[in-house]
């Protein structure tokens, strides 16, 4: 049965619909309770990673396969930290708890978003405060205004906002800007010989991706990579805060994990030795931000002729808000998906629907650039945002409460078992989901346990 949002993706990779034919997605599309009608297209982005793999292997040995995914193991994934436990254990982020909602001071409700400390230092400094006490920072908000705390907030290196309705949303001008683009592009950035496919038993053995992301969305691409077999080495600098568990030992799945920094010339030197052999380079950075280290797309599109630059950010590589920081959360406080009417307090849906559209879209485009490569050549730009992922969802027709209201939090033991899996690693016993989507030849699996990061040395494997 044809999928429109998965006729949506292939029809923004200008590939033909007919391709969905090889995939079936089964189960209800209303099993989480929220209106977003978000599962759907997030299952099929899922799908269309699996598709994108299959064709690759379709390139390689000219068999086709068939894709199969359940809604179920979908709407999993779209919250996949929530599934992980180290030694039967669940690990919480953020102890100090001074992310969250607090009420301004004509009632309105505020959201801080200090899962890293030198974010969560950038909100104190605009508050006011020197230490992280969260009796301190509800007092101290309750005495500001909105938009100036917001304002305060991005100019001291901080992140949150204002919580806006929909309405409100509809009028800022960036939303006008993040409808406008496109869920993501591939645009060709240079010219290179046609290059083929590393040889391998999966779709994609020997392709080699640096993933220089954090948090959930490039991160979860990265993780799709290896979970059809490519070489992932995430790159991160050791003085830099990262989440740790749950979510970078989810998203660490199948990955080598290295540390280096730009600053350093023989670092440096080593990161550029790394991008010419390889095949992706992931980042996650604001738009131009690496401009300065040399690694723009134009940069590397010219050290390294038929490299796949991908780049992601919170919202979008046009408009005014371009250069804000934004994390899913952020999005959702500014989209008018965490309002409540009333001023009720805010919520979250129940998941991270930007961040893994995002990240899943951002895989499946860059299979599809890989695919260009091995058959015209090229160099290519693949990218999304965030806000992209939230304007195409929260367009679409939404549930009903009498659709929504009764459905539990969490899905039951009997249909969360088959699928879970565990595996041993340097952090302990793990337990996490297992790959959602099936490909009937090639069925995903991540060779390499998660690790912490700088476990390994900044060193391609051999390839097979």
């Amino acid at each position: 049965m044809s999928n429109p949002h998965l006729n949506h993706l292939l029809n923004l990779a200008s590939l033909p619909t007919s391709l969905g034919d090889h995939v079936q997605i089964t189960g209800s599309d209303c099993l989480l309770p929220t209106p977003f009608a978000f599962l759907a297209p997030g299952a099929a982005c899922i799908a269309a990673t699996g598709l994108a793999a299959a064709e690759l292997w379709k390139l390689k040995t000219g068999r086709s396969q068939q894709i199969t995914l359940d809604t179920h193991a979908a709407a999993t994934a779209l919250r996949s930290p929530r599934y992980l436990r180290i030694d039967g254990k669940k690990v919480e982020e953020d102890a100090a708890k001074i992310t969250g909602f607090y009420q301004l001071k004509d009632g309105r409700w505020m959201y801080l978003h200090c899962n890293f400390p030198n974010v969560r230092d950038g909100n104190l400094k605009a508050l006011g405060l020197s230490n992280a006490d969260k009796d301190a920072v509800t007092k101290a908000i309750a005495q500001r205004e909105g938009l100036e705390l917001e304002a305060a907030m991005f100019a001291n290196g901080g992140c949150g906002g204002l919580i806006r309705s929909e309405s409100e949303w509809e009028q800022c001008a960036h939303q006008k800007s993040a409808a406008q683009i496109p869920l993501f592009d591939i645009v060709k950035i240079g010219d290179a010989p046609v290059q083929p496919l590393p040889r391998g038993d999966r779709p994609l053995s020997g392709v080699r991706m640096l993933d220089l992301t954090r948090v959930l969305a490039g991160p979860s691409c990265a993780k799709a990579f290896a979970e059809h077999g490519a070489d992932v080495i995430r790159i991160t600098r050791k003085d830099l805060p990262d989440l740790g568990p749950p979510s970078d030992v989810d998203t660490g799945l199948g990955k080598l994990q290295a540390h280096i920094d730009m600053r350093d010339p023989a670092q440096a030197a080593t990161m550029r030795a790394l991008v010419k052999d390889c095949d992706v380079f992931l980042q996650g950075y604001r738009p131009g931000s690496l401009a300065a280290r040399g690694l723009s797309p134009e940069a590397l599109a010219a050290a390294r002729p038929g490299i796949v630059y991908v780049t992601l950010s919170a919202w979008g590589h046009e408009g005014p808000w371009k250069d804000k920081r934004g994390y899913d959360t952020v999005v959702q406080s500014f989209n008018g998906m965490a309002w409540r009417p009333n001023n009720e307090k805010p919520a979250f849906l129940p998941g991270s629907p930007h961040d893994y559209i995002a990240g899943y879209v951002l895989a499946f485009a860059t299979m599809v650039a890989l695919h260009r490569r091995a058959t015209v050549g090229g160099s290519w730009l693949v990218r999304t945002s965030l806000a992209g992922s939230g304007e195409w969802f929260r367009t679409l027709p939404r549930f009903t409460p009498a659709q929504y209201q009764h459905l539990p939090a969490e899905f039951p033991p009997e249909v969360l078992k088959p699928l879970l899996m565990e595996h041993d690693s340097p952090w302990g016993r793990v337990t996490h989901l297992a790959p959602a989507v099936k490909l009937s030849e090639t069925p995903g699996r991540w060779t390499r346990p998660a690790a912490p990061r700088g476990s390994h040395a900044a060193v391609w494997p051999a390839r097979s």
